[in-house]
């Protein structure tokens, strides 16, 4: 059973506050509020108890190996992130990872080949985050359970709950 961590979330007109245990989360003028995830080798930082496992990885398929053979105990352990609705910037850094990266967040049930998906369902991506860069994706976020992950240094799906509770 997945625990659930509830992530507070602080408005645009707030000041910015300290990152949180799942995700940064503070208030950015103009821009909603700002989450901020670290991916090293094969995951992201945040959902995993701040927790670098180390893994050691110069491609995208010593993370398929990795994660074939880890991913699955580590999302039983994995914080689901909480969050309200509304507008977020992501920010994604790529803390010591020899490649290039990306970050992918949409609906839990998104399927890439199906045309209506594209047009009706969350889908936000990107890729070029060479080593110690960072960049912002932003998202207006309904109620809905959400998945994020990296393609390009494949990390596990994590989960993402927008709810008004």
């Amino acid at each position: 059973m997945k625990r659930l961590h509830k992530t507070r979330v602080a408005t645009a007109a707030l000041a910015v506050l300290p990152a949180l245990a799942v995700a940064g989360v503070a208030g950015i003028a103009g821009a909603g509020q700002l989450i901020e995830l670290t991916q090293t080798g094969c995951q992201f930082l945040e959902p995993e108890n701040g927790t670098d496992h180390g893994f050691e990885t110069a491609s995208a398929a010593d993370c398929d190996r990795i994660n074939a053979e880890t991913s699955v105990e580590r999302l039983a352990n994995a914080d689901v992130m909480t969050v309200k609705p509304g507008t977020y910037t992501f920010r994604v850094t790529n803390k010591n990872v020899p490649y290039e990266l990306g970050f992918w967040l949409r609906d839990s049930d998104y399927e890439a080949g199906n045309p209506l998906h594209k047009l009706t369902k969350t889908s936000v991506s990107g890729g070029g985050l060479v080593e110690g860069a960072s960049r912002d994706y932003e998202v207006d976020l309904k109620p809905g359970t959400y998945l994020y992950s990296c393609p390009l240094n494949p990390t596990p799906d994590y989960t993402l709950v927008v709810s008004s509770e």
